[in-house]
C-alpha cells in the first residue's frame, strides 16, 4: 500500500466511525422513547415497614467511589464523543454533573487517539466540570499506552475499561479478536495512573468473569446488564438484513449479575460493584444499591433529556433525582447508601427463575432486617 493510499483507507475509517457514533446516539436515543424498556429492576420490590422511616435530613447519601468521595451514588454513566453532535452532548453532560455534583464519564475515546479533531468532543468535558468526577473510557483492544493517553487527555480521576464481546461480533466492521484481552487488562492495570473500572456494555458480567478480573488486579467493575440501551440491537439495526435479531435477551440483567455475585461473594471476593443497565429512575438506583452496588450508572434515562433539551432539560432531572433518592431513603430507614444492603426486598417473577437455576437463595433477602 502506497502512502496515499495509506492516508485514503485512514480518512474512510475515520469517516465510518464517526458515522457510527451518530449511528449509536440516534438508535440508543430511540430505545428510550417513552422512559425505556422492562427491565429486571421491575422484579425487585421493597417491603414497606410503616414504621421503619428516619427523618430526611439524616440521610447522608455520598459515597466512596474510585478513589474519591462522591455525594450522590448514581452517576453519568459513558454514552458517547467524537463528532460535533456527540461533543455538543458530552459538553451538555459535563455542565449538567457539575451544576449538580454527581460523576460522569464519557463514551469510547478510541476515535481521539486516532483523529486530533475529534479529540476535542471529549476534553470539553474537563473543560465544562474541572473538578468533578470524570471518568475516561477506552476499549479493551487497545495498549496500555494508550489507555495513559485518554487519562491524560481528558485529565481523568479513572478509566472505564469497557469488555463488549457482544457488540464486536454484531456489529458490521466489528473486530472480535478476544485472544488478547485478558492480558491486556492486566497491563492496562498494572500501569495506569489512576483506578481502572471494567465495564461491560449491556450483557452482564458473571461471577467468574469478576474473580478472573480480580486476579488480573482489577478494584472495580460496573456489571452493566442487560435491560437498558441494547448494544445488540443497535449494531444488528446498522448490519444489512439485520441477521442477528435471534439474538436479542442475550447476557444477565445488572439485577441478576449482582444478585449471582452476592452468591459467591464469601467464597471468591471480586471487584468492588458498580452497576448499570436498565436504571430508569431514582427507585431503580436504590434497587441495585439494595442488591450490592456500590454506586449506579445510568445513560439512556439522561440521554434523552440532554439530546432534546441539553442542560436546561437534564438540570432539573437530575436534581429531582437527588430529591427523590434522598427522600426514598429515608422511608426505606437508610441513613447511607450501605444501610440498603440490610434492607427487605422481595426477588420476583423471572429474576426469582434465575435464582433458582442458579442455586441463589432469593428468600434470604426478604428477612435481612432481622439478622
Amino acid at each position: 500500500m502506497t502512502e496515499r493510499e495509506a492516508l485514503d483507507a485512514a480518512a474512510l475509517d475515520a469517516a465510518g466511525r464517526h458515522t457510527r457514533k451518530e449511528d449509536h446516539v440516534r438508535l440508543a436515543a430511540a430505545q428510550w422513547t417513552g422512559g425505556g424498556p422492562r427491565s429486571d429492576f421491575d422484579d425487585v420490590a421493597f417491603v414497606h415497614h410503616a414504621l421503619g422511616a428516619v427523618a430526611v435530613e439524616e440521610v447522608d447519601p455520598s459515597v466512596e467511589m474510585l478513589g474519591r468521595r462522591v455525594a450522590w451514588p448514581f452517576y453519568i454513566n459513558g454514552m458517547t464523543g467524537g463528532t460535533e453532535h456527540t461533543g455538543r452532548i458530552n459538553r451538555d453532560l459535563a455542565i449538567a454533573a457539575r451544576e449538580t455534583g454527581i460523576a460522569m464519564a464519557c463514551g469510547s475515546m478510541s476515535i481521539a487517539l486516532d483523529d486530533a479533531e475529534a479529540a476535542r468532543a471529549f476534553t470539553v468535558i474537563r473543560d465544562e466540570n474541572p473538578d468533578g468526577l470524570v471518568m475516561a473510557n477506552l476499549g479493551v483492544g487497545r495498549t496500555a499506552e494508550d489507555a495513559a493517553r485518554v487519562v491524560e487527555m481528558l485529565r481523568a480521576d479513572a478509566l472505564q475499561l469497557h469488555v463488549n464481546a457482544v457488540q464486536e461480533t454484531v456489529m458490521p466492521e466489528g473486530s472480535p479478536e478476544f485472544g488478547s484481552w485478558l492480558r491486556g487488562i492486566e497491563e492496562i492495570v498494572r500501569a495506569s495512573p489512576v483506578p481502572v473500572l471494567v465495564k461491560e456494555v449491556g450483557f452482564g458480567l458473571s461471577p467468574r468473569t469478576l474473580l478472573r478480573l480480580r486476579e488480573l488486579g482489577v478494584e472495580w467493575a460496573d456489571v452493566s446488564g442487560r435491560g437498558g440501551t441494547d448494544f445488540l440491537r443497535i449494531e444488528n439495526d446498522r448490519r444489512p438484513g439485520g441477521d442477528y435479531a435471534y439474538l436479542t435477551g442475550f447476557g444477565q440483567s445488572a439485577p441478576a449479575c449482582l444478585l449471582d455475585a452476592a452468591a459467591t461473594a464469601e467464597l471468591s471476593p471480586g471487584p468492588v460493584l458498580l452497576a448499570s443497565g436498565g436504571v430508569r429512575s431514582p427507585l431503580d438506583v436504590l434497587r441495585a444499591l439494595a442488591l450490592g452496588a456500590r454506586a449506579v450508572g445510568v445513560a439512556g434515562a439522561f440521554l434523552t433529556a440532554v439530546d432534546s433539551g441539553g442542560p436546561d432539560a437534564l438540570v432539573p432531572l437530575l436534581r429531582t433525582w437527588q430529591d427523590h433518592l434522598r427522600d426514598l431513603s429515608a422511608l426505606l430507614g437508610a441513613r447511607t447508601p450501605a444501610d440498603l444492603a440490610h434492607t427487605d426486598v422481595l426477588i420476583r417473577g423471572g429474576l426469582r427463575e434465575y435464582c433458582e437455576l442458579r442455586g441463589i437463595e432469593a428468600g434470604r433477602y426478604s428477612r435481612r432486617s432481622e439478622d
